[in-house]
């Protein structure tokens, strides 16, 4: 999958992006997952992640950043220093959503799975957007934004699963921030069960992905 982005360095350095897919054709498909990979990372690198999953009939989507990275600074810098990349990410993830939608898949179907930076991105996609979803796992992230940043969101998730897991070593989450991001999605009404692990860093571990495993097979069954 090629990186190169043509529109990179505008209002807009996301537009392009392509999507790679996995899975059950998106047309065919009754359940999707979103997968957001971290700074760095692919989104074909976060697909592979979907072959843990035995549910059937599901459309695996990963949208790929310009360069690998969804926005340039830490997720706790002042918001105005990760744009325009950030709101571009944002809308990335609303195109993405869209696309599911247009294919007859409902949000309490569709489930958001992100992993570093992109936990953090899916994390405020959905609080942005909150509604009844299938599911959210925020891995070893949180809300973006500094401290004392306004958590002023609309809607509800209306018992929208949400699972946050994360090292209580990691270097670049402070536990604080995932203790914030909880009470912020559960204060949206978000059904949300988080996980601290002593002595972990940067990763995922095999509970969050049973977790994650389980949260996809619970959407995929909804009759």
């Amino acid at each position: 999958m090629a990186n190169r982005n043509p529109h990179a360095g505008d209002s807009d350095p996301h537009a392009g992006q392509q999507v790679a897919t996995a899975g059950t054709g998106l047309e065919s498909a009754e359940t999707a997952v979103v997968f957001v990979h971290g700074r760095g990372a692919t989104a074909q690198g976060m697909l592979e992640m979907a072959t843990e999953f035995d549910a059937e009939d599901v459309a695996y989507l990963a949208p790929q950043a310009t360069g690998r990275t969804w926005y340039p600074n830490s997720f706790l810098a002042p918001i105005e220093d990760n744009q325009p990349s950030l709101s571009s990410a944002l809308d990335f993830l609303g195109r993405v959503r869209q696309r599911v939608a247009d294919a007859g898949i409902p949000a309490d179907r569709t489930c958001f799975v992100g992993f570093s930076q992109g936990a953090c991105l899916a994390s405020e996609f959905v609080a942005r957007n909150a509604e009844r979803y299938g599911g959210l796992a925020v891995l070893s992230g949180g809300l973006i934004g500094p401290d004392g940043t306004p958590r002023d969101y609309d809607g509800s998730l209306d018992g929208t699963p949400v699972f946050l897991g994360c090292g209580d070593r990691d270097p670049h989450i402070p536990v604080e921030r995932v203790h914030e991001t909880r009470d912020v999605l559960d204060s949206l009404d978000g059904d949300v069960t988080e996980r601290i692990y002593e002595g972990m860093a940067h990763g995922i571990n095999d509970e969050e992905l049973r977790y994650v495993v389980n949260l996809v097979e619970d959407a995929a069954s909804v009759a």
